[in-house]
Parts: structure tokens; sequence; C-alpha cells
């Protein structure tokens, strides 16, 4: 095991944060993970800084260990690092490199207000999730601390700047902060004047820096050593790639990095990216952020999307244990799963909504789980189980239906990842129903985000002169990748396509259960 060969990435998810070192022929070799869950505190989606440390350092306690054991080896040193994490959120710093408020997630939909009026300022759709409506919310709710924020960056960008002490991130990342423009790859300059106007702060002075995939953004420090590695033995000087974002690790780890490809990544939120090849319209549905090579990229986010399945899962795996059956967890998303393709093609007359939190897509600012039948509704585990995977990829069909209606963007590729799509077929075939085309499954696909970081450390350390990220990715690392490809049946299509006709019908007794519940 040649250390100095390998490449590490570290993605800080929702519900996980996971480690993956893959060797110079782009294997994932050894991996960590820590679980972990965000907290609703005051009104806010939040993990706590203490929380966030020990996370990151259990998952990588774990995956030394796993070096450790497969290897015989102590995880010293590697080729390089790449940390990855949820987009978008808030976290501010004044001067002295004191958060100086809560961290607030993606999650959150609080910052209604804020986003229309820089959608509208802007010209350019400005969701409620994104970094800069979270600061100008805290302005316009005269926040004591915004007078004191000498940086403001991500979740992703703060472990970044605690490894290297630099204020850096990519530009996929910070496309989730700020507008970025695809040709400069930086933020566009037109709309910081506009937000300088408006709010009388030059953003440039608090933002970070942005670089693109395949520069060296630092190395790491003592410091960040021993912040990543308390038991001591990760040695300073590894090089780091520029921090992404999970939407852009998610495109990198399916190849879906060139115009016209796209990926679905579908876990506790599901979102579609599209790289294209021409400006869309503004449309509150559809974010407009980048590749981490800067191209620009399409994407509908929804914030819901497995929660509400793996709920039930779990009350049915309490149910088993009442008689003494013991079932692994997993084995029950997989029977599941599998018997929603015995299920009608439109639900039999069922109906759910998988709202956990608010739902920008639809305009919901918070959300009630519910789930609906009429009296002579066929009510078996079958249309049950096929409407909760439905209604997961619901919200998602409203922006695809624009994207492919509305805007006319090609698909020539689109690839699935995460844990909708672990049990073979089902979830590419409800996927495809939903956007009435081919969708493929990488063999790769389940190690998602943090792979496609580990990628990007690796194209920063092995790139040639002048090779592109996509071509990078296509020559070197999926000539061979094995993949499985389905195409839904035009009775799944329409199927879908009567579901959602319900379900937007139905949407007002959604919104009424948020204000009586």
């Amino acid at each position: 095991m040649d250390l100095k060969k390998t490449a590490l990435g570290i993605e800080l998810g929702s519900t996980r944060i996971k480690a993956v070192l893959i060797d110079e022929k782009h294997i994932p070799v050894a991996q960590g993970d820590f679980e972990w869950e965000n907290r609703l505190e005051n009104g806010i989606w939040t993990y706590s800084a203490d929380l966030i440390k020990t996370g990151l350092q259990t998952c990588f306690a774990n995956l030394k260990a796993d070096v450790k054991e497969k290897f015989g080896v102590t995880m010293d040193e590697v080729g390089g690092i790449g940390i990855s994490a949820m987009m978008h959120g808030y976290l501010p710093f004044d001067k002295d490199g004191k958060q100086l408020a809560e961290f607030r997630t993606w999650r959150n939909t609080i910052t209604g207000e804020a986003a229309d009026k820089l959608t509208e300022v802007l010209g350019f759709n400005i969701p409620q999730r994104w970094s800069i409506a979270h600061y100008y919310q805290a302005m316009l709710n005269n926040e004591s601390h915004v007078g004191d924020i000498d940086y403001l960056t991500t979740l992703a960008g703060f472990i970044h700047w605690r490894l290297t002490g630099l204020k850096v991130m990519g530009v996929g990342e910070a496309s989730g902060m700020f507008p970025i423009d695809s040709d400069k790859c930086d933020y566009n300059e037109s709309m910081l004047e506009k937000f300088k106007d408006l709010a009388g702060v030059d953003l440039r002075t608090i933002l970070p820096k942005v670089l693109v995939a395949g520069e060296n953004a630092g190395t790491l420090t003592e410091e960040g050593a021993r912040f990543l590695d308390p038991a001591g033995d990760l040695k300073a000087g590894i090089p780091i790639a520029p921090c992404e974002g999970d939407a852009g690790t998610g495109m990198v780890a399916t190849n879906s990095v060139r115009v016209y490809t796209g990926n679905v990544s579908a876990g506790t939120s599901d979102f579609a990216m599209i790289v294209v090849d021409h400006d869309l319209g503004v449309h509150k549905q559809i974010d407009m952020v980048t590749t981490p090579a800067g191209a620009p990229v399409a994407m509908v986010h929804c914030n819901n999307c497995t929660s509400d399945i793996n709920a039930w899962v779990n009350l049915f795996r309490e149910y088993s244990s009442l008689f003494g059956v013991e079932i692994d967890k997993g084995q029950i998303y997989t029977k599941l799963f599998q018997k929603a393709l015995d299920g009608e093609p439109d639900c039999g007359g069922l109906l759910s909504f998988n709202y956990f939190s608010g739902e920008g897509v639809t305009d919901l600012d918070e959300g009630r789980p519910m789930f609906i039948r009429t009296p002579d509704a066929d009510f078996n585990l079958a249309n049950f189980m096929r409407t909760h995977l439905l209604s997961a990829l619901a919200t998602l069909k409203i922006g695809m239906d624009i994207l492919q209606g509305t805007e006319n963007v090609r698909i020539d590729k689109l690839y699935g990842h995460g844990g909708f799509f672990k049990t073979p077929e089902v979830g590419q075939i409800m996927l495809s129903a939903a956007v009435s085309a081919p969708v493929s499954v990488m063999e790769t696909a389940g190690e998602g985000g943090p792979y496609g970081m580990a990628l990007l450390v690796s194209y920063m350390l092995q790139k040639e002169e002048g090779e592109s990220l996509p071509d990078f990715l296509d020559n070197k690392v999926f000539a061979y990748a094995k993949s499985s490809s389905v195409m839904a049946s035009d009775e799944d299509i329409e199927g879908f396509e009567k579901f959602l006709a319900k379900y937007k019908a139905a949407l007002p007794m959604e919104r009424q259960a948020t204000e009586v519940l």
C-alpha cells in the first residue's frame, strides 16, 4: 500500500460523514464513516460545532482503522485530501475566527423575504437555502452579529479553512453561496454591485476566494492535521484540493460534468443536476449553479426525499420485533422497494406527502408528513410502498417538467446515485417514469460524494497539461466502468403523470396541515 499514491475524499452529508480512500487507479480501497442527524433548535435546523468536530474525527479514525486492518499500515499520509459537504447554509465568523451564529443548514426555510427580494434585484433565482439569502435575511432581521462578520462560508469551506488556514473554495460550492459567472469562474461582478447598492456591503471582502477543479487549494497545516487526526499520526504538508459541495461531487462520482449529462442524487434530500448549453429563464423551482470546473448547471433541489420512507421502515421493523423476529433493516428496505413494483402505476388511489421540512419548489415553509387515501382505494402493501416512492420523487418531477418542457433542456445521459437507488432497478424505474428517460446507475454509485471528492483530488494530482475534468473522467476513470440502464414502461410513465396530477391537486391539504398541526 503506497499511501503517497492515494487520494482521500471526505464528505459531511446530511445523515453521515463518510471518508473514501482511492488508489492511483481510482478504485476505492478503504472507508470510514460517522452517522449523525441535524437538530431543530429554536426553529433552526443545525449541527453543533462540537458534533461537527467529533463526527469528522471519528470518521477519520474509522478510516485509519480500516486501512490498518486491510493493509497492516498506519495511515500517516495520503497523496491528497479533499473536503465536501452539504451545500449552502450559513456559517459567519468575526475577524478573530469566532463563530457568530449557529450553523444554519440548507434545510432551513426561514429566508423567504430575503430570497424573494434578492431574486427580484439580481434577476436571478436565489433559493432560500443559499448563503446569500441567509446573510441578507439576517440583515433584514437586524441580527446583532451581522456587523461583526469578517468571513462568511459553508460547512465545506469551514473545514477546508481549519485544515489549510485558507479562505477558499471550489467554484461549484461557491455557486451555492452567490451567483457565478461561468466565463470567468468567479462571482458575478454585476450582481455583486447590485447587492452592494441594495445592502451597502461589498461581498468580496467576506466571501471565500473561488478556485476551479485541478487547482491546488493549499496544504494540510500542523494545526489542521491535529484537527483531523488528534491521535497525531497524520503528517502536515499534504496537498488539499478545492473543497466542493455534495452536488458537485455527486456529478463527478457519476461522470455527469459534460454538457447534456446529468445526475439525480436521492437520499435525505434529492436533486437533479443537468449541465446545460444555454441560459435559462428565472424559475423559482430551478437553481443555476456550476460543475466543479465552472460549467453552468440547472439544478432542481428538493428538501425532502427518503426521510418519510425511513420512518415507515422503522415502523415495520418495530412491528416484526413484536413477534420476536429481528430483521436486518437493509433487508426490509429491499423487500419493500421490490414490493412497490407490484403496485398499480398510479398507486391505486393512495397519496402521500413526504414533507418533514419546508419545500421551496412547492412554496411551503414547513412540512407535515401525510398519508391519504379514498375509502374505495386499493389499500395494499404494494400500492402503499409505491405511493411513498413516487411521493419521494414528485417534487423533483415538478421541477424537471419545467426544465424539459418550458426550457427544452436536452438530456443525453442521466445517472442516479444515493440510497434511493440501492435496491437494484426499483429506484431507477421510478425515476425513469418521472423524467421519461433512461436512468443509469454505476457500480461505484454507492460510494457517492466522498468518492467524487477523491476523484477531484486525483484530478489535481494526475491531470496532464490542458486536460479538462470531463476528459479526465471519461478517459482515465470511467472508461471501463460498469453500469446498468433502465427505461420505465409507458404504463409506468402514464401512471406517474396521473399520480402527480392528484398530488398537485391535494397540495392545499398539505399547506393547511402546516397551519393546523
